[in-house]
């Protein structure tokens, strides 16, 4: 599932775009829901809850949407209704506890510290996926520029991230974890004259090992700690 809640102007927000796909609304419907509930807030003194924005529609012509915060999400899902409907407020919910548990996070010395650690490392990473593109093309890829995207999307996903600014503590270690795993493989891969596809490869299998370690060290402390 995409991100339900982005960060705007330093607050969590959802977009009305996000909100009509979800529960299965029309949109130009929601943005008539949000223009009667931000019509009735002028009644009251500095309520913002809602803030309008636009995007652009696969025409490639500008749309209105709005951007709303925790108090707007609540008041315009009020009259959405059902079992399907409970669980996609759940969601939503769930997403602006997890986004406003970030910011909280990124105002701390901790996360400032981690993202520094974690920037030497991409860095590093950075290097020797430098070397790694002229080393394939040296082996005939044509497109070997799109490597840094490769192994970003790559380490992204293993440490579950879409944002690295909007990540936990948590999730920057892991990337940093994972990052110095990539940059070990490539330049194993390399010196041992590997074809850079099955580099990619190496490194896909060595996360996944990784992962299913992980995975398998948090079970049995899990077990260890419900028997205590």
């Amino acid at each position: 599932m995409k991100d339900l809640v982005l960060v705007k102007r330093g607050n969590a927000v959802a977009s009305s775009l996000d909100v009509a796909e979800l529960f299965h609304k029309r949109h130009d419907n929601v943005l008539r829901d949000i223009e009667n509930l931000t019509s009735d807030l002028l009644k009251f003194e500095d309520v913002k809850m809602f803030f309008r924005s636009s995007y652009v529609d696969a025409k490639g012509e500008k749309r209105p949407l709005y951007y709303m915060n925790r108090d707007g999400f609540s008041l315009l899902a009020m009259g959405f209704t059902g079992k399907r409907a409970l669980a996609f407020k759940l969601a939503f919910i769930a997403e602006f506890n997890r986004m406003e548990a970030v910011l909280a996070e990124k105002q701390t010395t901790e996360w400032l510290e981690t993202r520094k650690t974690g920037k030497l490392t991409r860095r590093s990473e950075t290097d020797v996926i430098k070397e790694l593109v002229d080393y394939a093309k040296g082996q005939g890829s044509r497109h070997a520029d799109m490597l840094y995207m490769t192994y970003s999307k790559l380490a992204n996903k293993t440490a579950g991230i879409a944002n690295r600014d909007e990540a936990t503590i948590k999730q920057l270690n892991i990337l940093d974890d994972v990052e110095a795993m990539i940059l070990h493989v490539i330049r194993l891969g390399m010196a041992g004259s590997k074809h850079y596809k099955e580099i990619y490869q190496d490194c896909k299998h060595r996360l996944e090992w990784w992962q299913d370690c992980t995975f398998r060290l948090s079970a049995s402390e899990g077990r260890k700690e419900a028997a205590a």
